[in-house]
């Protein structure tokens, strides 16, 4: 590249950005969670131990598989308000957890919920049928079409079905994210839908004040969690700051990087590493958000965010027109400096996984000599921001490594085939000398990002001194 053409890109490029002081997360803040979701639980079982649901185990075969169908039936719906709180993106859980670890929990918590959500219903079918001396089937029928709220319970237990059957793993790679996401949505139509049953038949509403008290308190939480999170604070964000897109540049073979200009960001709480989920108002679709990294450290009237095109969403942002308004959600995700213990960084990016990295490149302090980038690419052609990358590197004194060409087929390395004859641990000695002197933050495809972190703790870096956040849904 010329020397005018290298000053263009710069130009282009370029985004000033502020100093952001680290605001390290209080640890307390994890373990006043877990005291909560666990306390919760507690609080459940002793609503049910108060409505003698302990005296009905011994009451018969009838009454101990419909207490027990209480009990399960109260605990799925304790877990699937846990579930909510995890989704409804409040920042004192998100910061605390992060998102790859909000996504494990939401997870497991999920499938629990949804196991004793299926026990309680056959628990309660089973029982009643027995106290009625009916079949299963007329029992079933006569439980659906008589009782109070059944009908929308039933409609809640298919929309939860269909949550968790698009949650599979199989089920997930098939899908594309925008499918996926908005079928995850069905899960607060499912609470919604439960809530008239439970008031209108659960024993713990209509026989309990009590237990009416703390159900009525725990959903409004809940309901006042999701307005606020997950609808109040985007609409507020994206109506002060007015982002609009300002300037798309096609950085590489389906890979596109878009400008975002905006007012008042410095009153933004993001920092380098961190996400946003985007919605550009530029025709259909466009109620689907997706997540992207920003990949230049945030600016007081910009933002910049690069994407390849892995899907319909992000297959869009090179089409998008200077001037299309954009909403947002966020900032998420904690694969910032908040965490840092020493004064030393290694970055470790896979392909398009270097965009919050170079972000972070730009914003850490660090001294000249301190800062190391080992940047995994398929070909030259696939590496992403070189120019800024040789800049940056000039600017703050960077060792970069680029290890180019095709993955090692024998085994599960994070290293190309022309490196084959190190082993993992050994490069990343040989890459990273002293590395238990350094922050690693990782980036990149899931298996790529595991055989880094196996291969940084093999060669002794500290636990907490290793930073990666999952982004596979």
């Amino acid at each position: 590249m010329t020397n005018r053409g290298v000053a263009q890109a710069k130009s282009r490029h370029r985004v000033a950005h502020v100093r952001r002081r680290s605001r390290r997360t209080p640890g307390w803040w994890r373990d006043a969670i877990g005291v909560l979701c666990w306390g919760s639980g507690l609080v459940v079982i002793a609503l049910w131990l108060s409505g003698r649901g302990a005296q009905s185990l011994a009451a018969g075969p009838a009454d101990l598989l419909t207490s027990l169908g209480r009990w399960s039936g109260l605990v799925a719906a304790d877990l699937l308000l846990v579930q909510v709180f995890l989704m409804a993106r409040v920042p004192m859980i998100e910061r605390t957890y992060g998102q790859d670890e909000l996504a494990r929990r939401h997870r497991l918590v999920g499938f629990w919920s949804f196991n004793l959500l299926m026990a309680h219903v056959a628990l309660i079918l089973v029982g009643y049928t027995l106290r009625d001396h009916n079949d299963l089937l007329r029992e079933t029928w006569s439980v659906v079409t008589t009782y109070g709220g059944m009908l929308l319970a039933l409609a809640a237990s298919v929309a939860l079905t269909v949550v968790v059957v698009s949650s599979v793993r199989a089920a997930r790679r098939a899908l594309r994210y925008e499918s996926w996401h908005l079928l995850h949505l069905y899960a607060y139509v499912g609470v919604g839908l439960s809530v008239p049953h439970e008031i209108w038949t659960g024993a713990d509403f209509t026989t309990s004040p009590v237990a009416r008290a703390y159900w009525w308190s725990v959903y409004a939480l809940a309901l006042a969690a999701i307005l606020v999170y997950r609808v109040g604070l985007p609409v507020w964000r994206t109506l002060r700051h007015g982002l609009t897109v300002r300037e798309v540049i096609q950085e590489g073979p389906g890979v596109a990087t878009v400008l975002l200009a905006g007012r008042g960001l410095h009153r933004l709480p993001v920092r380098a590493g961190q996400y946003f989920v985007f919605r550009f108002l530029d025709g259909p679709g466009w109620s689907r958000g997706n997540p992207y990294s920003l990949s230049a450290s945030p600016a007081p009237d910009r933002l910049r965010v690069t994407a390849k095109s892995a899907g319909d969403g992000s297959s869009r942002l090179a089409g998008l027109r200077p001037g299309t308004k954009v909403v947002i959600e966020g900032p998420y995700g904690r694969l910032t400096g908040e965490r840092r213990v020493t004064g030393k960084v290694a970055m470790f990016a896979c392909g398009i996984g270097i965009t919050p990295l170079r972000a972070l490149l730009e914003e850490l302090a660090y001294r000249p000599g301190d800062a190391i980038l080992v940047y995994r690419a398929h070909a030259s052609d696939d590496v992403v921001f070189r120019d800024e990358l040789e800049q940056l590197a000039r600017l703050r004194g960077i060792t970069v490594h680029y290890l180019l060409g095709r993955r090692i087929r024998d085994r599960d390395s994070w290293l190309p085939e022309t490196a084959a004859t190190w082993t993992d641990e050994d490069a990343m000695r040989q890459l990273v000398p002293g590395i238990d002197g350094y922050d690693v933050y990782v980036c990149g495809p899931d298996p790529w990002m595991d055989a880094v972190c196996a291969a940084a703790r093999g060669a002794g870096l500290p636990p907490n001194q290793l930073h990666q956040e999952r982004f596979s849904w």
